[in-house]
């Protein structure tokens, strides 16, 4: 398993789409080709480059590919931002076998009640990402499951 380490790879692995949701995360999954390598696309628009790079593979091997997005937004202590994030990636070897070969990135969605977990980084917070992590990769991992579709 590799971790995502880039802006791109990062902006790559989200824009392929939702396969999982649960009411505090997502999951993002980006299918790689056959040789594992999917080239980058330039910039485009306002603040873009002038002349756009020579492209390059995001993805040097064809493996399982993880990132973990917890944003300050809804993860307001560094503290607990990095338990979940350390939960996302203890977790995901167990499934990487029904996973496949694809770019994936798990993102916090909603916050979790400060009222209910008052500690930044208690054991029952630990355990209620634990276990809505692994029904989100469960969900992922169920053979011959379409894409979510954003509905407008």
């Amino acid at each position: 398993m590799q971790r995502l380490k880039t802006r791109a790879q990062f902006q790559a692995a989200m824009a392929g789409g939702t396969v999982a949701r649960t009411p505090h995360f997502a999951l993002h999954r980006l299918a790689l080709s056959a040789s594992g390598v999917v080239p980058a696309t330039p910039a485009s628009g306002p603040g873009s480059l002038a002349q756009p790079p020579e492209p390059q593979a995001l993805f040097s091997v064809a493996d399982l590919w993880l990132g973990a997005m917890a944003p300050k937004r809804w993860a307001r202590r560094a503290v607990t931002r990095n338990a979940i994030k350390r939960q996302i990636y203890s977790i995901a070897p167990a499934f990487a076998a029904r996973l496949g070969s694809a770019a994936y990135v798990v993102r916090l969605r909603s916050t979790f009640d400060r009222k209910q977990f008052t500690s930044a980084s208690s054991d029952l917070l630990k355990q209620a990402v634990r276990a809505e992590l692994l029904q989100l990769f469960e969900r992922a991992a169920k053979p011959g499951q379409p894409p979510l579709r954003a509905v407008a």
